[in-house]
């Protein structure tokens, strides 16, 4: 199930809206076949991992056990239900890490192979095989994506300086890790003070992978044209009190000044089967999501060599739990979840 799960982490940044998943086929001990879940539309991990499987060995699959990190599916999709192809196949034991609660799924998986004689073992490693998708299972159980806060401080809990000129706080070394983090998201998003400032990508330009959607609140529609969020290269979503209006790359979306702004966001990005969000400011757009407590992790690193004298107050956690902590040279990166979840 280690190996199921080490494979199934491969697919990060590929498959969203589905989950990630991996497959291992043993026979007397040995694996005779491994897969994951690669691309979103494309094949199944189960499948990836029996397709695996070397000609001579093809006959040893009824013989075999078969580990899957998450419940294989029950329903036709974009593919065919994994469940009739491991009956199929006649494999006899299969060991899954988690129940699948997405409602098309849920047990039934489970249900149709104990049915055809399958003996199944469910919730080994689960809390691990959980985590992994924590960003789906938040989306089918809250109807809501999942949400990361990231922002960058001075040793002295400055985001910014108070004048408009734009200060890089953390290194090199860290910025091609939140680059990597981008990359495993869904989308991205800020606010009209950091897009009209800063003038943000919001790519993954610095890591091989997608690219999220961009999302940017800009309630009165004042951001120029000639932002870099706006030269079409990468979907872009724009929160407005104005219009709606969708193109390819580039959408606005209508929502109600005078009602709570986020909770209408987040209900959007759930129609649009948006899974995941990397909330990277600024500070007044963080707070708010902090104090209607809609965030489930923050990463927050720490220029442990700079300070600035004046400036802008980096956003406070609340009832946060501290989950784990490295070192990139100058910056320490911490890693917080929420816990009241």
């Amino acid at each position: 199930m280690h190996r199921c799960l080490q494979l199934a982490r491969l697919g990060a940044g590929y498959v969203a809206p589905n989950p990630m998943v991996g497959a291992v086929l043993v026979y007397d001990n040995a694996i005779i076949g491994e897969g994951f879940h690669q691309h979103y539309g494309k094949a199944h991990a189960e499948v990836n991992c029996i397709d695996s499987v070397a000609e001579e060995n093809k006959c040893l699959i009824e013989k075999s056990t078969l580990y899957v990190s998450l419940e294989p599916c029950a329903h036709f999709g974009k593919t065919p239900p994994c469940a009739n192809l491991i009956i199929k196949h006649k494999i006899p034991h299969v060991v899954i890490g988690c129940r699948d609660s997405f409602a098309a799924v849920d047990g039934k998986g489970i249900e149709k192979l104990k049915a055809a004689g399958v003996n199944v073992a469910v919730g080994i490693l689960e809390a691990e095989a959980i985590d992994l998708n924590k960003r789906f299972f938040t989306f089918h159980q809250k109807k809501r994506p999942y949400i990361i806060l990231k922002w960058a401080q001075s040793s002295n809990g400055k985001i910014a300086g108070n004048d408009d000129e734009r200060i890089f706080i953390s290194n090199e070394f860290t910025n091609r890790l939140v680059h990597q983090w981008r990359a495993e998201e869904a989308a991205i998003m800020v606010g009209t003070n950091t897009a009209l400032k800063d003038d943000p990508a919001l790519t993954a330009r610095l890591y091989p992978g997608n690219n999220p959607v961009r999302l940017v609140i800009d309630l009165d529609l004042k951001l120029p044209a000639t932002l870099k969020l706006f030269d079409g290269t990468v979907k872009t979503i724009v929160f407005n009190q104005y219009k709606d209006e969708q193109t390819e790359m580039l959408s606005y979306y209508k929502i109600d000044k005078s009602n709570k702004v986020i909770p209408q966001i987040l209900n959007a990005l759930y129609q649009l089967q948006i899974q995941s969000v990397i909330i990277e400011g600024g500070a007044k757009l963080l707070q708010s999501f902090i104090d209607e407590n809609l965030w489930d992790e923050a990463r927050v690193i720490t220029n442990m060599e700079m300070k600035i004298a004046e400036g802008i107050n980096a956003p406070i956690l609340q009832l946060q739990k501290l989950q784990t902590e490295q070192i990139l040279l100058t910056d320490n990166i911490a890693y917080f979840t929420n816990t009241r979840q």
